[in-house]
């Protein structure tokens, strides 16, 4: 079990922008959810579901405004709205404690986990290179959960070598991205993404004896590169948003 806390671990600084919600019980334990607002290296922030507890919070008062750390992992689960089932993303947290002083990188993530779809490539209509990925993250008690991924740049063209199966390992930050949906012929909807946004990444090789050997690595991952990254992929939305203006996204 040890070794499946250690493939999917994340870390948050941000403001609790959401009150204390009752989720669910489990064994006599309840969780509750909020939303933290964690800013990237650009001025963007990314709006963040957290489902803690109620032990972990005891003798915490977490409300509104607060400024919080939280540490834990991103787990996945179906829902059914509107008739569909959908793939609900939320950080499960393990830890939570008062943020006193801001660290230079406030949204870190890593997961070590297999692809189970096959890599889906493609370019932006302003020529940047994207690659789509999920992930199968492995944890206790025979479960799995599928997290989105996003790789751009050479890590896009990386993901084109990849396949079905490979063992990967990815650095990188978990990011909100908010879309529109057509519901009707008149009605449009705002919806929110949740996809790990990947910095760097590491393909398991392993021998026949399934022991592991030198692994393939590309990245990305110095702090200002993931600056320019992210003010590149804002400017692009912000084009894009333009280029829109009146129109329909389906």
């Amino acid at each position: 079990m040890d070794n499946l806390m250690l493939n999917n671990k994340i870390y948050l600084e941000g403001e609790v922008i959401s009150g204390l919600e009752f989720s669910h019980e489990m064994y006599g334990e309840g969780f509750y959810t909020f939303h933290v607002e964690v800013p990237r290296l650009s001025d963007a922030k990314d709006t963040l579901f957290i489902t803690i507890s109620e032990r972990l919070i005891s003798d915490m008062d977490i409300r509104i405004g607060c400024q919080v750390i939280v540490e834990g992992q991103l787990r996945s689960y179906n829902k059914f709205v509107d008739g569909f089932n959908r793939l609900i993303l939320t950080v499960f947290a393990r830890n939570i404690a008062i943020c006193e002083e801001k660290s230079k990188n406030p949204n870190q993530i890593f997961l070590d986990g297999f692809i189970c779809k096959e890599p889906v490539y493609r370019t932006t209509p302003f020529g940047r290179e994207i690659s789509d990925m999920l992930l199968a993250v492995n944890r206790s008690y025979n479960k799995s959960d599928y997290i989105p991924t996003i790789a751009w740049g050479r890590n896009s063209r990386f993901c084109k070598s990849l396949k079905v199966g490979d063992n990967i390992r990815i650095w990188g930050r978990l990011q909100s991205r908010e879309y529109q949906k057509k519901v009707s012929e008149e009605d449009i909807i705002k919806k929110t993404a949740y996809e790990v946004s990947i910095s760097k990444m590491e393909k398991v090789n392993k021998d026949e004896n399934g022991n592991e050997i030198e692994s393939t690595i590309e990245n990305n991952c110095n702090i200002e590169n993931n600056c320019n990254i992210e003010l590149e992929n804002k400017h692009e939305e912000e084009n894009l948003e333009e280029n829109l203006k009146g129109k329909q996204i389906s």
